[in-house]
């Protein structure tokens, strides 16, 4: 059975300065790469067929990582389509400068709401719009072809494929955080339904 294994980048630069990223290029820190290293240690028995990844650096830099480790040479399709939610206004700014401008309650909203977006911006709901189209089309079209998959994204991109996955409700997709350069592996029917699902941590 094809395995489909969604993983979000390594922890950047903007996560540890507890910013808005978004749309916005930013690298990885050295606990990113550090991140993404132990992510392909940890999926070293899979041999992939394709990867995925979005357009930005944070992402490729992650995979490029992960390949080295496991020692693959395999096609890689880059696409918009898996960029992180756009955070309009927000992009680049300090989570606690925001909270101060428009007040907790509201960037709590925003954040965590399934399809209230922030000014300028793109809620879950609307990176779903862009995601799960792609998925369908080229995604699942490597998995309806027996092929083992390997997507590296954002939080937020992956998020949307999980609810897809899983078909969970905006309630409970809200509840989901994905952490930076943790592997979840899954085991697929040829049609894309879910048989099996792994989280793989790595435990020093």
């Amino acid at each position: 059975m094809p395995k489909l294994v969604l993983v979000r980048h390594g922890q950047s630069i903007w996560n540890l300065q507890n910013r808005f990223t978004g749309w916005i290029d930013v690298p990885l820190t050295e606990k990113g790469k550090e991140e993404a290293f132990k992510a392909g240690e940890l999926l070293k028995d899979i041999r992939f067929h394709v990867a995925y990844t979005s357009v930005l650096t944070r992402a490729q830099e992650t995979l490029k990582i992960i390949l080295e480790v496991i020692g693959l040479n395999i096609p890689i399709v880059k696409d918009q389509a898996l960029n992180e939610r756009h955070y309009g206004a927000l992009q680049g700014m300090n989570k606690d400068e925001a909270r101060k401008k428009w007040g907790a309650e509201i960037v709590h909203l925003w954040r965590r709401s399934y399809d209230i977006p922030p000014p300028e911006g793109e809620s879950l709901k609307d990176t779903a719009a862009r995601t799960v189209p792609f998925l369908e089309r080229a995604i699942l079209g490597d998995i309806r072809a027996g092929n083992n998959v390997l997507v590296v994204a954002h939080g937020n991109s992956n998020r949307s494929i999980v609810m897809y996955l899983e078909k969970l409700s905006p309630e409970e997709i809200i509840k989901v955080e994905l952490p930076t350069g943790t592997p979840i592996v899954y085991d697929l029917d040829e049609e894309g339904n879910v048989l099996n699902k792994e989280i793989r941590e790595f435990r020093s």
